[in-house]
């Protein structure tokens, strides 16, 4: 193949919208690898709409909260509380049987009430007193023993920056690792706030209650396992889940992508490769919430604590720990943790596979390869189902395996890369359509009116190029004494250009309002047909009323110029126009080389319409139609059989035919007369009574509706003395072709 030959090559083969496609293709695929912001956010909000939709049902319900709500700040005072009530709650949930206590707060500092605080803080009081504050145990040291008698985790806060140096005395939990290095994939906090060392040490367990909300403040994803400050640490949920279950060790597996799982003695949890857990959320639950203060005072039903996980926090407006949620725009972050931990103790946890990603690069590619190759063949209304039932496919897939399997598949990713490819070989189509049916107007524009042009623009279908046999009517049209004229503008060729061009102007509108198509121009004559390139059933009937309204805007101009002659004192001579029409078949299209084409016509029928119009002058009727066209509008119009014919290369004759006007014309008495005495003279002449046509032709110059038939009258009378004094050869066959042009 030559060099020079590949892009045409490329272009009909392949096409460059396809290259775009492909290259579309790839870029989708980047950028979902690249992952940016904005496509995440597209993927988790479509699995938000999920769970808004399937929100989690909750069959049981193994966590209760301990809520520090505003009836129980009303009651006890302001958050902080002393230690000695908190250490009064743990006691008293303890007895009622709960399996594992949790804080939802930190406690970085002693308690501002301890008693040697009070004794240095207090004044007015005696050194007595002052001693036996110093004596009495700090508060914090009885929330500790409180702690220690029971089983509770204490939260811990991941901070953007350290504050303090880390005490490596206190203790943290146990960690087992198993595959790939998992910590360069944790979220990674700078600082980190523990509680008071007294604290940490009489604790069960510690975790970062720290919720990271997305980048839109929608907690979806809470971190099971985080680094803070340089530590490894778990979260708080997933550390009471291990004290619960009395494991002394957390394992984390990891791979090349991520971190696969977080796990413990009877729970192994699926994380993402940042090591969080997809929170299944149900609606918000009242009924799992307990007022501190009825704790207190002793006033909540036992089976609300035994054998439950119980968390203590805050719904309380003013104390700020309410978060957002697919499910929720205000729930308190103490119930998000009871949300994970529901999730994970009934077996609901909703997670993304580690095959996710290839299964979405897969389906993207596969339907994005498929759209490049198959949607150029197929049409609008079959695109647009074919593209509604791949979106169903692909949403109902993935809703599917979130509702059966709890799996989250993406299907945005998939969706966007083919429905951008589907759109923009949309807009190819689109841009080539247009560039068609500029082209089409730029093409046919000086050959059709406005209206078919639009017509044909819209529906280029219809057209056929290269060529095509088609039955047409063929028009030559031509000005009678041009010459003549030609000569009196010999010093002014503006004025004759002008001049032609006026007379052109209203005979094209006339064929260009009947649906013709213009062919060319040739100096003075125009060559139309019609039926091609848009269908016309009634073309014959359209040409002629064509070649009538040709005539009329003729004899307009005329009126027009003879006024502008007398005004301005100068000879007026009329314009004339000689019409042939012809009906049959001819092949039309693009006709010419690879540089330079029009859209034309040829054939015997062409030939023939040339040649009776040139008969127009001959037989003294302005419009000559072949037999055909004739015979098609015999009821339409006023027509005349003039004479039976052989044109030049042809070998077979032609009856021709003059319309003299329209359906009111041939209802008239006057036409009715010239139409009998016409049939009358081409009886005898056809019989060979050289007498008696010419006697017809006698009695019909002396009517008073003979002028239109003068010429007429002089044709066959000339041929006829000719006959007399050169007799024919008996063959009529024979002398029929000698005596005719």
């Amino acid at each position: 193949m030559k060099l020079r030959a590949l892009p045409r090559w490329f272009k009909r083969r392949i096409g460059y919208a396809r290259l775009l496609c492909l290259a579309l293709l790839i870029g989708f695929a980047t950028l979902r690898y690249a992952d940016p912001a904005p496509v995440e956010e597209i993927r988790v909000r479509t699995f938000d709409a999920f769970q808004r939709i399937d929100p989690r049902k909750k069959t049981a319900r193994p966590v209760t909260i301990v809520d520090i709500d505003d009836k129980s700040l009303e009651k006890l005072g302001q958050w902080p509380w002393p230690r000695t009530r908190l250490a009064d709650l743990i006691t008293e949930l303890t007895r009622l049987g709960a399996v594992v206590i949790a804080f939802d707060a930190v406690f970085p500092e002693p308690d501002r009430l301890n008693p040697a605080l009070a004794a240095d803080t207090f004044r007015n009081l005696d050194e007595e007193t002052r001693a036996r504050l110093r004596a009495l145990p700090s508060n914090d040291q009885i929330f500790a023993d409180a702690i220690r008698k029971s089983r509770v985790v204490l939260g811990e806060s991941g901070l953007p920056e350290e504050i303090t140096a880390l005490d490596k005395t206190l203790p943290v939990t146990g960690l087992a690792m198993l595959g790939e290095e998992p910590q360069r994939f944790m979220f990674n906090f700078p600082g980190l706030l523990r509680n008071v060392p007294v604290l940490e040490h009489a604790a069960a367990g510690r975790g970062l209650f720290t919720i990271k909300p997305e980048r839109d403040g929608i907690v979806r994803r809470v971190p099971m396992i985080m680094q803070a400050q340089g530590q490894t640490l778990p979260s708080l949920t997933f550390e009471m889940l291990r004290v619960a279950s009395g494991s002394g060790t957390i394992l984390i597996k990891a791979e090349k992508a991520g971190i696969k799982s977080i796990g413990v003695k009877g729970f192994q949890i699926p994380t993402d490769h940042n090591g969080q857990i997809w929170v299944h959320y149900a609606r918000n639950d009242a009924s799992i919430y307990v007022p501190a203060i009825n704790v207190l005072e002793k006033n909540v039903a036992p089976d609300m604590i035994a054998g439950k996980l119980v968390l203590i926090g805050t719904s309380a407006v003013g104390l700020n720990d309410i978060k957002t949620t697919p499910v929720s725009r205000a729930m308190p972050g103490v119930e998000i943790h009871a949300q994970v931990l529901e999730t994970t103790l009934t077996g609901e946890v909703i997670s993304t596979p580690i095959y996710g990603i290839a299964v979405e690069f897969a389906t993207a590619l596969l339907f994005g390869l498929l759209v490049i190759a198959f949607a150029p063949l197929f049409g609008p209304v079959t695109l647009v189902a074919l593209g509604a039932a791949f979106a169903t496919a692909l949403i109902g897939t993935s809703a599917y395996f979130y509702a059966q399997h709890r799996l989250l598949i993406d299907f945005t990713y998939p969706l966007m890369s083919t429905t951008s490819i589907y759109l923009t070989l949309i807009f190819a189509s689109f841009v080539r359509e247009q560039a068609q049916r500029r082209q089409i107007r730029s093409a046919f524009g000086q050959y059709l009116s406005p209206a078919l042009v639009e017509q044909l623009a819209q529906s280029p279908e219809k057209l056929v190029l290269g060529g095509e046999e088609r039955e047409m009517t063929i028009m030559f049209s031509d000005m009678r004494g041009f010459t003549s004229i030609s000569e009196t503008y010999k010093n002014d060729p503006q004025g004759l250009t002008a001049l032609m061009n006026r007379f052109l102007t209203p005979l094209t509108n006339a064929i260009l309002n009947r649906k013709g198509t213009i062919d060319k121009y040739m100096g003075d004559a125009i060559m139309a047909f019609w039926n091609a390139p848009l269908d016309d059933k009634d073309h014959e009937l359209n040409a002629c009323e064509a070649a009538l309204d040709m005539l009329e805007r003729v004899d307009e101009l005329n009126q027009a110029r003879e006024l502008e002659a007398k005004e301005e004192g100068r000879p007026f001579i009329p314009l004339n126009a000689g019409i042939g029409l012809n009906t049959g078949t001819c092949v039309v299209g693009n006709m010419g080389s690879d540089q330079r084409f029009d859209y034309s016509v040829f054939g015997d029928s062409v030939n023939l319409a040339s040649r009776l119009e040139g008969q127009s002058k001959e037989y003294g009727f302005p419009i000559i139609v072949g037999s055909r066209t004739a015979l098609a509008v015999k009821d339409r119009f006023a027509i005349l059989e003039l004479d039976f014919i052989m044109v030049k290369g042809k070998k077979e004759p032609e009856v021709i035919y003059a319309i003299a006007g329209r359906e009111d014309v041939a209802q008239s008495g006057r036409f009715q007369r010239l139409r009998n005495l016409t049939i009358e003279m081409l009886a005898c002449y056809r019989n060979r009574d050289w007498e008696g046509t010419l006697a017809a032709i006698e009695r019909g110059r002396k009517t008073d509706d003979a002028n239109s038939l003068e010429l007429l009258y002089d044709l066959y009378e000339a041929r006829i003395r000719g006959y007399l004094e050169n007799p024919p050869p008996e063959d009529w066959n024979g002398a029929f072709a000698l005596l005719t042009k």
